[in-house]
């Protein structure tokens, strides 16, 4: 049974999260098509409304549509939060598996520069870079990516360090194979599932970063929808509509927590895998 079928049969609230990624996925690509309303269209006559058979989910302070603006703001949220994690996948797993082949003295340079990206603050990290770059979502998903980055550079080292001692790998560098040669060959096929377990995880974070920046206003400046900015202005009217939040709020907490159920099944389907399985074949670099 592959990956895949055993997560399907990890029970049905996994079920319900994969296809509520799945559903996810396509309103990422295919939202604003799919949106009923124009999302910057405003009609301030039917400003605030309750839902109704016209608007599903009412109209916000200017009388624009909420469904329309949930589906159109989708994409930027979302593609954000992708990029952002593919950023600190690459940034972070490259270098974090080769630094357990570095000489110490660059294993400790490394692991002092990791240490220092964790401990900045993140709301104020993200300000000052787009203070200096530019308040846009590439900015934006640029710095989230960064302060992910550190956790896949320490996932990616402790699952190398485990396979460095290895026989196999012990005899291809004593045969002259180079660090970058053993890890694709020997190291990558270990490190890979506590990779996409953490790529997963690192998903939801990133969704839930890209709404806190939008909520602050940075990086997509109004009238651009994100669901981190539909909550923040939904906030400034709570007294006329009070569940306006719940919907871009609903959005991101089911999204989030698919993606969380999923990094909790894939952990166990996989994480097993990554600990103990072996190369098929126990092959000597021949360099």
């Amino acid at each position: 049974m592959n990956a895949l079928a055993r997560l399907w049969a990890a029970g049905w609230t996994v079920r319900i999260a994969i296809l509520v990624i799945i559903a996810v996925s396509v309103i990422a690509v295919a939202g604003p098509a799919l949106a009923p309303y124009d999302p910057l269209g405003q009609d301030t006559a039917n400003a605030l409304q309750d839902s109704s058979l016209a608007h599903v989910l009412g109209t916000d302070y200017l009388g624009r549509d909420v469904l329309s603006r949930l589906l159109a703001g989708a994409p930027a949220s979302l593609l954000s939060a992708l990029g952002a994690a593919l950023i600190g996948l690459v940034v972070g797993a490259v270098p974090g598996a080769l630094s357990a082949f570095a000489p110490r003295a660059g294993e400790w340079l490394s692991l002092r520069v990791v240490d220092a990206l964790l401990s900045l603050p993140f709301i104020l990290f993200a300000i000052v870079f787009a203070a200096l770059l530019g308040n846009g979502l590439v900015q934006a998903t640029l710095a989230i990516g960064i302060l992910i980055a550190p956790s896949f550079f320490r996932i990616a080292r402790a699952a190398t360090l485990r396979v460095r001692d290895s026989q196999y790998v012990e005899a291809a560098m004593f045969l002259g194979a180079s660090a970058w040669w053993v890890l694709r060959r020997h190291v990558w096929r270990q490190v890979a599932p506590n990779l996409i377990v953490a790529s997963v995880s690192a998903l939801g974070g990133a969704l839930l970063a890209v709404a806190s920046l939008t909520f602050l206003g940075i990086g997509v400046q109004p009238p651009a929808p994100t669901w981190g900015g539909m909550l923040s202005s939904d906030l400034g009217y709570l007294g006329q509509r009070p569940f306006g939040p719940v919907a871009p709020a609903l959005a991101i907490i089911i999204t989030v927590g698919a993606l969380n159920l999923l990094a909790d099944a894939a952990r166990d389907v996989l994480g097993a895998d990554a600990v103990t399985a072996r190369p098929a074949r126990k092959e000597v670099a021949h360099v």
